[in-house]
């Protein structure tokens, strides 16, 4: 089961034509500004979910009414609005094999970063490998330890290769910047390499590494 969950990120940022085609997407999640934006453009997300601290009383008023599984916490330990939100969809949809987030990036770098390393959070490392952030110029994937293929994304130039963890044996035999097995003690940005073709190949054999395609 696939997931689309938009969270509360400025709109500005948002794929091109981000609406219009959410409007034809199934199986929406919204969290906090997220789940009233998608009422706001004649979606109804499946799950609502968030401390809804930036939404005013007709907004969360909305919500109740619309959304049918509403859960509104303004305590929220010490997680993020796009955390509970996963913690939320891994509870009510225990089989979903895709989670595409947007609304995750652009606005603030603490929660930016937050939204890119949630993933090494023990709660949430089953959802590693099954989430994808998406905004206007960038998609972000992270991976386990294994061999890959990647297909360049359309009107994607750049291609980018960041250890989240020490890395071990990082290999990039086909791509602009080649790069032979390689260790990685910190974290890292290997950046504005590009794919040779459309597709382009990698490897490494402990750690967590998240890929990220963009453009200008």
């Amino acid at each position: 089961m696939l997931i689309n969950l938009l969270v509360g990120g400025p709109e500005a940022v948002l794929p091109s034509g981000f609406y219009e085609w959410a409007q034809i997407q199934p199986n929406w999640v919204g969290a906090d500004q997220g789940a009233v934006r998608l009422l706001a453009h004649g979606i109804t997300p499946c799950l609502a979910v968030g401390d809804f601290d930036s939404s005013t009383a007709q907004e969360i008023a909305m919500v109740q009414q619309q959304i049918k599984r509403t859960v509104i916490d303004p305590q929220k330990d010490d997680i993020t609005d796009t955390e509970m939100a996963l913690r939320y969809i891994r509870h009510y949809f225990p089989g979903v094999t895709q989670v595409n987030i947007f609304g995750a990036t652009g606005a603030r770098m603490d929660q930016l970063l937050a939204n890119l390393l949630f993933v090494l959070k023990p709660e949430f490392e089953c959802f590693l490998d099954k989430v994808k952030l998406y905004d206007r110029n960038n998609t972000v994937s992270f991976y386990r330890p294994g061999q890959y293929t990647l297909v360049k994304e359309q009107g994607m130039k750049y291609l980018a290769f960041v250890p989240l963890t020490p890395v071990q044996g990082l290999e990039l035999p086909d791509e602009k910047y080649r790069l032979p097995k390689t260790d990685f003690l910190l974290p890292i940005s290997l950046s504005s390499n590009e794919f040779i073709g459309n597709k382009g190949h990698f490897t490494f054999s402990r750690g967590v590494v998240a890929v990220i395609q963009s453009c200008d």
